[in-house]
Order: C-alpha cells, then sequence, then structure tokens
C-alpha cells in the first residue's frame, strides 16, 4: 500500500509502437494476473486482467471496438474504461492503471503485483 509521502512508481513495458490500433498484447507477471494492454483505433490505451469476469475467457483475444472488447468466448463486451461488463451483462474486470509518455507504454506497479518486484516479465507478448 502506499503511503501519502511515496510516490507512484510506473513500470515502463515498452514503446506505443508494439501494439497495433486495434489490437492487444499481453503482459505475463510472474506471481501475479496476466495483464492485457489495449491500444484503441482512436489511439487510446488501456490494461485490464486478462479474463472475463463470465468465464475467465482471454480478452486479449476479443475484438477491439470503439472503447469496449468483447470477450472470444461468449460475446461478452467489457469497457476498457471501466472494466465493466455492458448490456445486461454483469461483472467486472480488474482495471490497471496506465500512463503514455514519449511514446512509452507505462504501468501502475502496484496495481500490477502489490508487494513484489520485480513484478513484470522483461516484454509484451503478443
Amino acid at each position: 500500500m502506499m503511503t501519502a509521502t511515496a510516490k507512484p512508481v510506473w513500470l515502463d513495458i515498452g514503446p506505443i509502437t508494439q501494439i497495433e490500433p486495434g489490437m492487444a498484447a499481453t503482459l505475463p507477471v510472474e506471481g501475479g494476473e496476466e495483464i492485457a494492454v489495449f491500444h484503441t483505433m482512436g489511439g487510446e490505451f488501456y490494461a485490464l486482467v486478462n479474463k472475463c469476469p463470465h468465464k475467465q475467457g482471454p480478452l486479449s483475444q476479443g475484438i477491439v471496438h470503439g472503447d469496449s472488447v468483447s470477450c472470444p468466448l461468449h460475446n461478452w463486451r467489457i469497457s476498457l474504461k471501466s472494466g465493466k461488463a455492458l448490456g445486461d451483462d454483469e461483472g467486472c474486470t480488474p482495471t490497471i492503471p496506465l500512463k503514455v509518455d514519449a511514446g512509452r507504454i507505462y504501468l501502475l506497479r502496484e496495481a500490477v503485483v502489490p508487494g513484489k518486484a520485480p513484478p513484470l516479465a522483461s516484454a509484451l507478448a503478443a
């Protein structure tokens, strides 16, 4: 847990060019949940735990449309902004704080694997 004086630690996971618009890449996390990083056609980036809240389908393999992704197993639509299931479906996938700076993608370390170091594999897996 971060204290009031602790600065957030952002992990550099690579250049934005490694994920084509409309696509996703996965980031294995030692001792934690796999992360899916999405690049929308509008140029936005989002990160979610790579599991649909319904049957844990791999969201990274779904179709990205707008600011949501369709799970490849049962077509549940998940908001990339909130992680919430859309429409009549109910459930939520954890989101991971992400920022883009100088053409690089950063994830908030604490949100990826709280209390562990180093939490990330060296590179995104396509």
